[in-house]
């Protein structure tokens, strides 16, 4: 069996794969502030943040692995778990002392794991992916490295406030005694795998790159960003490395107080995007997936470093080798909620009956989806903006704004330069089949909606698996199943209005 393990925003959970039967043996679940209420994290992080400050406690984190690992053990005999490989929330960050591997090798059963590894702490909570504090860094960074575009080129991202690397630069220019005490950063993922595997164990290439200190081209630390971002800050760091390299045997502290076995190994652990990648099935070029989420995101595999022009896309790397994009759209459920407030209707049922009795006016009344702040394209707005030929029912409100996600998503991944052959579709939206044959029809290609829950920890073990010379192509086509019934195909005969809908949306924004 193979473990894998997904430290996210709200909770942590491990997935136990049978490859060789085709099961999921086991998901197991901790959520922070369900079951960790003496942290006062009810969403995960610290609440109340001043100026964009948005911070977890990694002692949380720790305690709940602990947890987590204890109902495993009850569930599932873990002495049969061959390889383990994890996620984590992306761009989240832990800095320790130089104390840390020593605590971590002589890790004792019978005293929390919090309390034995806390004291390694130099930063006592830790920033997070929603942090945006970092505005005047992301700016110093910018100007070090040469310009946005030069930063970009070489780490896939431009400076962005919620990365690692402005971050660190935060945390150097606050507190240079506590960043002087550091000898060791890690990412959630990283900081998650050194424990199970009883060392400090590299960042890997996937998450490596949303720090904005990864070059896409040599995988290694970039010099340029480095010196740009902290003093000394590369020997903080260990090299990166690929998500599939092995590590060794597990940690003792496993072994002793769980029943794991001393053969079990440790593959690295990666971010939970691009183990989510893999959980989806869309390893391979050509394989999109969109996610319908409070933020809606669209990623997919890259043959290579190909970065976006603008600077709203990123680019990680891929688990299974090669490269990922991903692009976020803030304006996701956050605008479809909003619609449905306005328009005073039930949701679930509408929109398919909107999309449905306006079928006729399909690409014709164009809508700027966006009722705030968006990110792809990086503006502020203060509602959605029309552009109609008809006069605004509620039905034909709808089918704008659906119609207006989707050909931005379409437009902002033009410099993907990849072949959309399918679209996965995840997320609580993508279960109403008028959404789907919408996305199908604005695309141009066959829809799926997959099976898979927890796709990053299910990802995660995939990795594990694959990591011990399983077929990942042969497992995903049993574990990332899409749901029963046909992909829905688009309508051929709508390409060109989609096609001209497109370009009169780019002109709407300008």
């Amino acid at each position: 069996m193979f473990l894998g393990l997904d430290s996210s925003t709200q909770s942590i959970t491990a997935v136990v794969i049978d490859p060789s039967a085709g099961l999921i043996v086991s998901q197991v679940s901790v959520n922070f502030g369900a079951d960790l209420p003496h942290y006062g994290c009810p969403s995960g992080f610290i609440p109340g943040g001043e100026r964009g400050e948005v911070h977890s406690d990694p002692r949380m984190w720790l305690e709940a692995l602990e947890m987590l690992l204890g109902r495993l053990a009850e569930r599932v005999d873990v002495s049969a778990i061959r390889m383990i490989a994890g996620s984590g929330q992306q761009h989240g960050s832990v800095y320790l002392d130089g104390t840390f591997d020593e605590r971590l090798a002589g890790l004792a059963v019978d005293v929390p794991l919090a309390e034995q590894l806390a004291p390694a702490l130099t930063r006592s909570t830790a920033p997070i992916w929603m942090d945006t504090s970092t505005g005047e860094e992301c700016s110093e960074i910018t100007a070090a490295a040469g310009g946005a575009a030069e930063v970009c080129r070489r780490s896939g991202s431009v400076a962005i406030e919620r990365f690692t690397g402005p971050q660190i630069r935060r945390f150097w220019k606050q507190d240079p005694e506590g960043y002087g005490r550091t000898a060791r950063i890690h990412l959630v993922s990283s900081f998650i795998g050194s424990v199970m595997a009883g060392k400090s164990v590299p960042i890997d290439f996937g998450d490596g790159a949303g720090m904005n200190l990864m070059n896409l081209e040599t995988r290694g630390w970039d010099p340029v960003l480095l010196e740009a971002t902290a003093p000394g800050l590369g020997d903080r760091l260990l090299d990166p490395a690929a998500a599939t390299e092995v590590q060794g045997k597990v940690s003792s502290w496993l072994v002793r107080k769980y029943g794991f076995s001393a053969d079990c190994e440790v593959a690295l652990f990666t971010g939970d995007n691009p183990a989510s990648l893999v959980g989806m099935g869309a390893t391979a070029a050509g394989n999109v997936v969109i996610s319908l989420g409070t933020s809606d995101t669209f990623f997919a595999a890259m043959p290579g470093p190909k970065t976006d022009p603008q600077g709203f896309g990123h680019v990680f790397g891929n688990p299974a080798g090669g490269f990922m994009s991903l692009i976020c759209f803030r304006n996701g459920s956050l605008a479809r909620e909003a619609m449905r407030d306005a328009l005073g209707v039930d949701w679930s049922a509408f929109e398919q009956e909107a999309l449905a009795a306006s079928a006729g006016y399909a690409g014709r009344n164009l809508m700027l989806p966006f009722y705030g702040p968006e990110i792809t394209p990086r503006r502020d707005f203060d509602g959605p903006v029309e552009a109609f030929e008809e006069s605004a029912t509620a039905e034909l409100r709808v089918r704008a704004l659906l119609e207006g996600q989707f050909l931005n998503m379409r437009l902002h991944s033009r410099w993907m330069e990849t072949d959309t052959d399918g679209i996965r579709l995840t997320g609580g939206a993508s279960k109403n089949n008028g959404i789907a044959q919408l996305v199908a029809d604005v695309f141009q290609a066959p829809v799926e909606r997959l099976e898979v829950s927890n796709s990053a920890a299910l990802g995660a073990a995939l990795i594990a698996a694959g990591a011990a010379g399983n077929d990942l192509a042969g497992m995903q086509a049993v574990f990332c199943k899409a749901s029963e019934g046909a992909a829905l195909q688009p309508d051929r005969a709508k390409a060109a209005i989609y096609q001209d809908a497109e370009r009169r949306f780019a002109d709407l924004l300008g």
